[in-house]
């Protein structure tokens, strides 16, 4: 159900601002957005099973915030990031 380290590497190499950079918002984002789609389909299987719950919401509410500051700090970035990850807005 977590992310693999092969999975975190890809999504490092895809949305890293420069070569040496692994914890940009962008690339944090990818890989919550990569957990959160992951327990969603669990959720799917389980859905009596709270405590994923509360990690899921968990999960998305901090994505909610670093794509918040992203917006506020780099806007186009912003919108390239929800169109990769094709996220609402």
């Amino acid at each position: 159900m977590s992310v693999t380290k092969e999975e975190r590497q890809a999504l490092i190499k895809d949305f890293r601002r420069a070569p040496e950079d692994s914890g940009s918002p962008e690339v944090q984002v990818a890989i919550i957005t990569k957990r959160v789609k992951d327990l969603t389909q669990h959720m799917h299987l389980h859905p009596k099973d709270y405590s994923t719950r509360r990690g899921l919401m968990a999960l998305v509410g901090r994505r909610r915030r670093l794509l918040d500051y992203l917006k506020k700090v780099n806007p186009q970035g912003y919108l390239n990031i929800i169109g990769r990850l094709d996220l609402r807005k």
